[in-house]
């Protein structure tokens, strides 16, 4: 490529101002520029407009206008919809990437795997295991199995809870009606 013409420098401009031009490319480039004024006053446009943006800080829209835009631009429901999609991944996940919650999730499986391993004895895992049905019937019997436990503890402190009331209440009778005696005896002796 020996010579440029000013449609190939428009081509040709972005990759010479990224500094992603060729050798070749770029002095090809270079000296159409310096022979035509017309595409010399472009890049320098280009190069300066660029400048300027590197310089300038990134700002970035408050959610709420960003909100407000939306909300009073007419369909654009499923933009919308999107933007409250990537929110909650955003609120939920974002802790979840952190290095620290990475790295603890590592130790725990570690720690876990390290215990398995010197409490249960070790077995291959073999296809059959990784069937997604005995995978949801395992999960599904041991949700019902802690259930079922959580559902008789409860059960049971009813049950101690009621007997323990009902003892309380029949050590409570005598003393009432000891109490009661008492009043019905003075209340006789004052109307005398």
């Amino acid at each position: 490529m020996n010579e440029l013409h000013c449609l190939q420098i428009d081509e040709l401009l972005c990759d010479y101002v990224d500094g992603t031009l060729s050798a070749e490319n770029k002095v090809a480039f270079e000296a159409h520029t310096a022979q035509c004024a017309a595409c010399q006053e472009l890049v320098a446009d280009v190069t300066g407009a660029v400048n300027f943006m590197e310089r300038a800080a990134l700002v970035e829209a408050p959610k709420e206008l960003v909100t407000r835009i939306l909300f009073h631009t007419p369909k654009q429901a499923p933009l919308l919809e999107a933007m409250a999609k990537q929110d909650w991944m955003k609120r939920w996940l974002a802790p979840l990437i952190q290095p620290r919650f990475a790295m603890g999730m590592a130790m725990t499986i570690l720690s876990f795997s390290m215990l398995g391993k010197f409490v249960a004895p070790v077995r291959q895992i073999k296809p059959s295991d990784l069937d997604p049905v005995k995978v949801w019937r395992s999960v599904d019997d041991s949700a019902h199995r802690t259930w079922d436990k959580f559902v008789k503890y409860y059960d049971n402190l009813r049950l101690v809870y009621e007997v323990q009331t009902a003892i309380d209440d029949i050590k409570g009778e005598p003393e009432e009606q000891a109490g009661a005696a008492k009043s019905n005896t003075k209340k006789s002796g004052e109307s005398k």
